[in-house]
């Protein structure tokens, strides 16, 4: 939500100016006629209160706000909230945290809440922080006079939201602690093992395997030409990350991701317990369906089912219903469509929706639980690779030298 100034002509014909805060300048217009006003200019307005005081607080190393201090907040809004606290005087008392983006942030806040702006409008100001689907749901809790349930359902969708993250670290954990003691092991052997063979082979004057040619071929280069590997490292990582912020290289990159062996599936299922959760918060706050897809859309932060929400938002606009356009999206499974089906028969689509989150979510938490197992065999292997061809390059050649020495 953002902030625009306008110019228009009251019914009357006489000519107006002022603030109106909307999603968009076509919302702001539709805003206006229905007040009476014929809109005749309307631009956007870049809120600057506290820039100022934030750029020489806040640099690179202040840490983002975090998952927990959102829950945090949201928890405490709606026990402030349901117990009749005014806005200004709650937000005041949590502007008191660890967290000095949020503490600046609520600051602002409180600034322009005094200044007549509702509680949406300013939380939209900070879009960094408060995520637009975070924003609507606020926007509907005040419109409806129940912002004490607003912030109670974003506070548990935000909850396990972190215990979704938490569950992904934690399977993780084993295989990239595996992997990066792989990367150390690797360096060592080419730095320090490696050239010690290599030396003794050379004084020997064998005649050395093909393995071994390639394991001190590998030392030397690793040794020489270092700086060309950091080169070339930071060179790939400049160009993927310039291609991954183009339109179509996110797109197949998030594609990409759900066809991953073994993590593909669960990173898909765990979208779209994301979706669905999402989705059902929105609809049970009151937010129109077209509007919540797009929400949604944006909310499960991968560009390619992104489009598939889009399109399935497209295909509701032109008139067609909910469990047709879930069907022709290709994303949920029988089940899932099963209940969506029954949730738009009973018209409980927000609770049955729920339910497909629960679901979804049962079931990314049982293979997050078992990813390690299956990770671990391809570990294993790999480790086993590198002791072969350690083997294979270094002791084969001093078993063919000691059989030598032994035959003289």
């Amino acid at each position: 939500m953002a902030s625009f100034a306008y110019k228009g002509r009251e019914s009357g014909g006489s000519l107006v100016d002022g603030m109106i805060d909307a999603n968009d300048a076509m919302t702001a217009a539709k805003m206006l006629m229905a007040r009476n006003i014929v809109p005749i200019d309307i631009q956007v307005l870049a809120s600057k209160a506290g820039t100022q005081k934030k750029s020489s607080e806040i640099n690179f190393l202040t840490p983002q706000v975090s998952i927990d201090d959102l829950v945090v907040f949201s928890r405490q809004m709606y026990s402030l909230a349901k117990a009749g606290i005014p806005i200004i005087r709650a937000v005041a008392g949590l502007s008191n945290t660890n967290s000095k983006r949020m503490r600046l942030a609520l600051t602002d806040i409180i600034e322009q809440l005094e200044r007549g702006r509702n509680l949406s409008s300013a939380l939209a100001q900070h879009p960094k922080i408060f995520n637009q689907l975070f924003v609507s749901v606020v926007h509907v809790g005040e419109n409806t006079g129940h912002l004490d349930d607003a912030f109670k359902q974003l506070a548990e969708y935000l909850q396990r939201e972190q215990e979704t993250r938490k569950q992904i670290k934690a399977a993780t954990r084993y295989p990239m602690f595996v992997v990066i003691a792989l990367v150390i092991a690797l360096i060592v052997m080419n730095i320090f093992v490696i050239p010690v063979f290599a030396g003794m082979f050379e004084k020997f004057d064998a005649e050395l395997p093909a393995m071994t040619l390639f394991l001190i071929g590998m030392s030397n280069f690793f040794m020489t030409k270092w700086w060309v590997m950091i080169i070339v490292i930071i060179v790939c990582i400049f160009i993927t990350s310039r291609y991954l912020d183009t339109k179509q290289g996110r797109y197949k990159w998030d594609k990409l991701k759900l066809e991953v062996p073994l993590v593909g599936s669960i990173i898909e299922r765990s979208l779209l317990g994301r979706f669905a959760r999402s989705f059902a918060m929105m609809l049970k706050s009151g937010v129109p369906l077209t509007t919540a897809l797009n929400l949604v859309a944006d909310a499960v932060s991968n560009s390619y089912m992104s489009k598939a929400i889009i399109d399935m938002r497209q295909r509701i606009e032109k008139g067609e219903n909910l469990s047709r356009v879930a069907m022709a999206s290709g994303l949920f499974t029988p089940l899932v469509m099963q209940m969506i089906n029954v949730g738009e028969e009973t018209g409980r689509v927000d609770e049955l929706l729920k339910e497909v989150a629960e679901f979804y979510e049962r079931e990314v938490e049982y293979d997050l639980k078992g990813l390690t197992s299956k990770i671990e065999p391809i570990l294993i292997s790999i480790v086993a690779g590198m002791v072969l061809i350690l083997a294979l390059g270094i002791f084969t050649p001093m078993w063919d030298m000691m059989s030598v020495v032994q035959g003289k």
